[in-house]
């Protein structure tokens, strides 16, 4: 689930998993926000990588344009995510290109969900600023067109794109296509090159403030900390 997330008072595009039963497992904050994002966005950082174990698969998260970052997706692919989710406001025929390319490049199922916007859909505002896709500007203009998608590690399109309304695309997924497309191509396996190319992720928390203790030994001979 996609969500804008608030700490302090900075705002992180954020993606929130959950099980089956909806019980919380954890988030990812996208890394890089893009472009003018920027002015609004935190930036993540590399404690926030999960790819979660779970009954259906290993599922990770890649938001929007983080998928364009090679290093990011190969972070994924070294915890073996199996369903890479691919949340995004990237509507474009290009966009699913990528789609394609990632779940080739990382033997897993691909599963991107692209919001399907029209202008009805938004409060009346003088100064809101619509890049539609289309010049007929009137409320049934589409704002983000979607093109939610889910395709397989062998590049086999189980389900969309959907372009045309907003709705819930499903697919079956046969986990041994996994096996099938990295007896081919394992991109962190036996397709790999580690004595020539490797990627060492930093997953420690990036704080702006760190308070370190020391012990102060009173009169009696006890400890005690000191900040």
């Amino acid at each position: 689930m996609g969500a804008i997330e608030k700490d302090g008072y900075t705002l992180y595009c954020t993606a929130l998993f959950f099980n089956s039963e909806g019980r919380y497992l954890g988030k990812h904050r996208k890394v890089m926000p893009t472009s003018l994002e920027r002015c609004i966005w935190g930036f993540g950082d590399g404690s926030t990588i999960p790819v979660y174990d779970t009954p259906i698969g290993k599922l990770g998260a890649a938001i929007c344009w983080e998928n364009r970052m090679p290093l990011y997706r190969t972070a994924l692919y070294g915890k073996g995510v199996e369903l890479y989710c691919a949340p995004t406001a990237d509507g474009s025929k290009e966009w699913q290109s990528s789609m394609m390319h990632i779940a080739m490049e990382g033997g897993c199922f691909v599963l991107s969900a692209c919001q399907f916007c029209q202008r009805k859909d938004f409060p009346a505002h003088v100064d809101h600023l619509f890049t539609d896709w289309y010049d007929d500007q009137h409320d049934e203009a589409i704002v983000s067109q979607g093109g939610s998608v889910i395709i397989s590690p062998l590049g086999k399109v189980l389900a969309g794109p959907n372009f045309e309304s907003e709705g819930l695309i499903t697919a079956d997924l046969d986990l041994g296509d996994i096996a099938r497309a990295k007896l081919y191509f394992d991109v962190v396996g036996h397709y790999s090159k580690p004595d020539v190319f490797n990627l060492t992720v930093n997953e420690h928390p990036k704080k702006p403030v760190t308070f370190v203790s020391k012990t102060v030994k009173a009169e009696d001979g006890s400890e005690s900390k000191e900040k």
